[in-house]
This record gives structure tokens, C-alpha cells and sequence, in this order.
């Protein structure tokens, strides 16, 4: 019989923590240090990270946060639709106008957030240019303290 080659574990020095990125990325900052701003004027990504020096510009989002924001917001949206109908029989317009105003409001709010948890995905998962040469955590005081 042939034998297959060990898998090895990743390295628990470089390993990054995958849900704690997710969390910074919800909250559109750095998915390294959880400080400097990811976005600016709404969809742009920042060249870096204010805070750690973080390059951001190996991220790529392209369309999965519309994707997810229009799933999140699909299955939402759908099933309350069909229950406030079947419960209440609002006015056609009526409905159509609040569920418009509920469906872009909740867009917008996710639409950000989701571009943010992608971009922290592929920080944490090291894809793209957030590959293994970059180190895993930098402090700001340890980058000073190699300047000196």
C-alpha cells in the first residue's frame, strides 16, 4: 500500500483567529488590530489601516457582499411579507411602500457590514495578498520599537 503524506496542522504562532476578524469586520475596522477604519465614503476600501499600517489594498470583495446582503435580506423580507399579508391584509400600495422603504433601509445598513466580513474573511483565511509572509499580529509599539 501507498502511504499519503502527513497533513500538518497550522502553525498556532501565525494561525488567525477567524470569528474575532469576523466581529471587526461587522463593525467595518481593521480586521487586525480592530481600531483603524476599513471603509471610507460608504463602499471604498483604505489603502491601509490608520492604526497598524495593515495594506488593504490585496483585498477583494467584488460582488459577494451584494450577494449576501441580497440573501440576508431575501429571507428576511419574503417570509415577513407573506405573514403581515395573510395577517393583517394591508392595502397593496400600502404594503408595497413599507417593504420598498424596509427592503432599501436594510440594505444599506448591511450592505457595508458585509463588505467588511469579507474583506476580514480573506484576512483571516490569508487569501489574496493577505498571504503568510504578513505577520499575524503587529502592534504598533513593536514597529516603533524596530525603527529605534
Amino acid at each position: 500500500m501507498t502511504e499519503s503524506p502527513a497533513v500538518v496542522a497550522p502553525d498556532a504562532d501565525t494561525d488567525r483567529p477567524t470569528r474575532p476578524a469576523l466581529a471587526k469586520g461587522w463593525r467595518c475596522t481593521c480586521p487586525q488590530c480592530g481600531e483603524g477604519k476599513l471603509l471610507h465614503s460608504y463602499l471604498k476600501v483604505n489603502e491601509s489601516c490608520s492604526h497598524c499600517g495593515l495594506d488593504f489594498t490585496h483585498a477583494r470583495a467584488d460582488d459577494g457582499p451584494a450577494y449576501l446582503t441580497i440573501l440576508i435580506v431575501g429571507h428576511i423580507m419574503a417570509p415577513l411579507m407573506h405573514v403581515v399579508y395573510f395577517s393583517w391584509r394591508p392595502e397593496p400600495l400600502v404594503m408595497f411602500t413599507v417593504f420598498t422603504i424596509g427592503c432599501v433601509l436594510s440594505s444599506l445598513y448591511l450592505l457595508p457590514r458585509m463588505k467588511g466580513i469579507v474583506i476580514a474573511y480573506q484576512w483571516a483565511r490569508r487569501m489574496h495578498g493577505f498571504g503568510k509572509d504578513a505577520p499575524a499580529q503587529a502592534s504598533p509599539q513593536a514597529a516603533s520599537n524596530e525603527q529605534d
